[in-house]
């Protein structure tokens, strides 16, 4: 202490200690750089990467065991002829949602409440698959227990798999809002060290200057470049990172949320559709008058309703919109089938309703017809706003490319210039 003491009283030993500083300041500034970067470049990595893409898979769980259900009620419906193109849509939704439990219990890392509902899905639906083949098989042989064992599947299907489905879905998609944030987070710590190694460097070049009358020192010069070089690649390059992961949040990831909800509510609709004339009024809603299933479709089309406006409002094209304006139209079409088909049942007329529900090759205008619109368009746009969110996402991340191992590089040479501009200054009292 004593020797930087004695130091500091000489001009040389004070250059000494303004060099060392000033390098220290600029190592600091980009060390402190591309620790920040590295954090914002590895969690938007993860935004494109990990926690969207099983965000996405945990949706398509959802969805494919909604399908599923769906499917399963519509062969039922169709008794011993149950439609191939039907049978083959049911094991694919199966399949694909035993496929991505697999993958998503792969990647899902130390998430206890994935892992959970991961756990109680590969359990449930093995036991949901084999109510659903008890009931084909019993309604084959032209059984009425058929329904109940149906109608036993889809309870299983409403109270234990789709709300585990839910919670995997929310649980990823927190994850993703998480990575969101970290890698939108401004780098203060980054912007204040370099301002403060700039604010260094200027106050040593004017001291420079009073005591020499030299305007320049090209070491010092060298080293604010090279700082203020680092300064402005880091606030430009973060903003625009900044700038596209804000517009895969907004025009693409929140446009899917919508999208998906709006799919497994139609999904949901279909399905209940289908149990009202299977169940036939056997299962009663809270009120004990109405049926249970022809309830929960009408408030199942509210939400299918509330979910396509918001989301024709949040598509920001006409390749996002349309799609959604041809589902809304194939709502109205849908709800005016199924009301001609509920008249037609409540009458009696049972075998007269259930072409009308699920089709056959005298109506083509059925409530299944105008579902099959419905979902279709609803994949379509969901297709178009997994692009728009890739895309945005992509470009975000590709902003702060080269950034770390540029600021790291600008930082060693700015710091060796400033030895070498103080250096200079020292080998005039030699």
């Amino acid at each position: 202490m004593e020797r930087l003491r004695a130091a500091a009283t000489t001009e040389p030993g004070r250059l000494r200690i303004i060099g060392a500083v000033l390098a220290a300041l600029v190592l600091l500034f980009g060390l402190v750089t591309v620790w920040e970067i590295s954090a914002r470049v590895g969690a938007a990595d993860d935004v494109v990467g990990r926690s969207q893409p099983l965000s996405a898979d945990a949706a398509s769980i959802y969805r494919s065991l909604a399908d599923a259900d769906t499917a399963s009620s519509s062969g039922f419906l169709a008794g011993g002829d149950e439609p191939r193109e039907v049978r083959e849509r049911y094991e694919k939704d199966i399949s694909n949602a035993s496929k991505l439990l697999v993958n998503a219990a792969a990647n899902t890392g130390a998430d206890e409440d994935s892992r959970k509902q991961i756990a109680l899905l590969s359990e449930q639906l093995p036991r949901y698959t084999g109510l659903i083949e008890q009931a084909r098989a019993t309604n084959k042989q032209g059984l009425p227990l058929g329904g109940a064992y149906l109608r036993y599947a889809n309870e299983r299907m409403s109270t234990q798999l789709l709300p585990a489905a839910q919670r995997l879905y929310e649980a990823e998609t927190d994850r993703l809002y998480t990575d969101y944030d970290d890698a939108r987070a401004l780098p203060l710590a980054s912007l204040g060290t370099g301002l403060l190694a700039l604010a260094a460097l200027a106050w040593a070049q004017r001291r420079n200057y009073r005591r020499t009358n030299r305007v320049f020192n090209h070491g010092l010069v060298a080293a604010t470049a090279a700082s203020l070089v680092v300064l402005l690649w880091l606030a430009v390059g973060h903003t625009v990172a900044r700038s596209g992961l804000e517009e895969a949040r907004a025009d693409g990831q929140e446009s899917l949320k919508v999208l998906n909800d709006a799919r497994i509510a139609s999904l949901q609709a279909r399905a209940s559709e289908n149990l009202t004339l299977i169940a036939r009024g056997a299962v009663l809603a809270a009120d004990n008058k109405s049926d249970k299933y022809d309830v929960d479709f009408t408030a199942e089309m509210k939400e299918l309703d509330a979910g396509l406006a918001t989301a024709r409002k949040l598509a920001d094209d006409s390749s996002g919109r349309d799609p959604v304006v041809r589902a809304a139209d194939g709502v109205k079409e849908w709800k005016q089938r199924h009301a001609a088909a509920r008249e037609t049942d409540l009458r009696g007329d049972y075998q007269a309703a259930l072409p009308q529900v699920i089709g056959d090759k005298d109506h083509k205008d059925s409530s299944g017809a105008s579902f099959d619109t419905v979902d279709a368009s609803l994949e379509q746009a969901v297709a178009h706003e997994q692009k728009e969110f890739t895309r945005a996402a992509r470009g975000g991340l590709g902003a702060l490319g080269g950034l770390v191992t540029g600021s790291a590089a600008l930082a060693v040479v700015g710091a060796a210039a400033a030895l070498l501009g103080i250096g200079r200054r020292l080998s005039e009292y030699r």
